[in-house]
């Protein structure tokens, strides 16, 4: 009897087949590719599932209920939007017949609960020295960016090396879609990017945002991710006195993070030479720590790397890396070398 009237809620105030796994803290992504093909990712593991939405028209109906509840709205002549729920999930809605089929739902979702640094270190995506490290790089206000595939917990580490801040710095942090949490900052403000409106009017970009942060006294700023020309706004404002900011980026390594922050630069600049951007990147960034999500589905902290500017070339020595082969997954260990940057 419980379940049909928990049933027969969600059906009608609620959010249908989804309650579910909105209830379910091990479920950390839903994906429904159309109303009766529906996928969760659990511990890591992406599964499908034997149930689906009763038709079509309801599915539709719960897409809707899910962006209007954010305070957005999809339809033909808006068929991409992103939003964020009440319990901070990060929603993706494309529809058709942009996604072929049927309509895309992606909804990310973010457990309550934020990693500490100890927290990465007991379920081993840091080690303790390593921890010890970043803990002292975020004290000692160095610029931090983090790379990473999707999913690899690139948002988590922020989260935790965020954590780390003196609760008394101004701290912006500005986002295509809300997803950071800071539970002891307390002078925070979130800054937030909006698409155009239907007209083609009213948006509000992560360059327009990263420049009136610039007037907001921040201490710190933190850009949730860069994807194109505001890599250079998020460069800029960390070589403009702004020190111990972060940012985040997609990538498979290091040396890729580069390249493709070197083509999202070019992308608005393409004027811009090649080594001044470079050099840009060396003077801005402290810190690149790279992220991954390995063969046992687990996230790990892979490599801890300083840039530096030589012989008019950006390079990199390792701080801490974890050694990867078929047989094993070592340990996060120091490297032995010490930093550049001795101030």
């Amino acid at each position: 009897r419980s379940r049909i009237l928990n049933g027969m809620y969600s059906a009608i105030r609620g959010y249908d087949i989804l309650d579910a796994y909105f209830s379910d803290p091990q479920v950390t992504e839903i994906m429904v590719n159309r109303f009766d093909e529906l996928y969760i990712e659990k511990e890591g593991v992406v599964q499908r599932m034997k149930i689906g939405f009763a038709s079509e028209e309801k599915y539709h109906d719960i897409i809707q209920k899910i962006v209007n509840d954010a305070g957005k709205e999809v339809h033909q002549r808006m068929p991409i939007v992103d939003c964020r729920m009440k319990d901070g999930s990060r929603v993706n809605v494309v529809l058709q017949p942009i996604a072929g089929g049927d309509a895309a739902l992606t909804i990310r979702r973010f457990r309550n609960h934020i990693f500490s640094l100890a927290d990465l270190v007991a379920n081993g995506t840091l080690s303790s020295a390593a921890s010890a490290f970043l803990k002292k790089s975020v004290r000692a206000k160095l610029n931090i960016f983090i790379s990473g595939g999707t999913g690899s917990g690139k948002t988590t580490l922020l989260n935790a090396l965020a954590n780390e801040i003196d609760r008394r710095e101004r701290l912006i942090t500005i986002e295509d879609a809300r997803e950071l949490n800071f539970e002891n900052i307390d002078n925070w403000v979130a800054l937030e990017a909006r698409r155009p409106n239907a007209a083609g009017e009213g948006e509000i970009t992560i360059r327009d945002l990263i420049r009136a942060s610039l007037r907001m006294r921040p201490d710190r700023i933190i850009v949730g991710e860069v994807r194109g020309p505001e890599a250079l706004d998020a460069i800029q404002a960390m070589n403009t006195g702004h020190d111990g900011s972060f940012s985040t980026g997609h990538a498979n390594s290091v040396s890729d993070m580069q390249l493709r922050l070197e083509t999202m630069i070019l992308s608005g600049h393409d004027g811009l030479p090649l080594p001044a951007i470079r050099q840009q990147i060396a003077s801005a960034i402290d810190l690149f720590v790279h992220v991954s999500r390995l063969r046992d589905h687990r996230r790990y902290v892979t490599s801890i790397e300083e840039p530096y500017w030589q012989n008019n070339d950006l390079r990199y020595h390792a701080l801490f890396f974890r050694p990867i082969d078929e047989n094993r997954i070592g340990e996060l260990e120091p490297t032995g070398e010490s930093m550049r940057r001795k101030e």
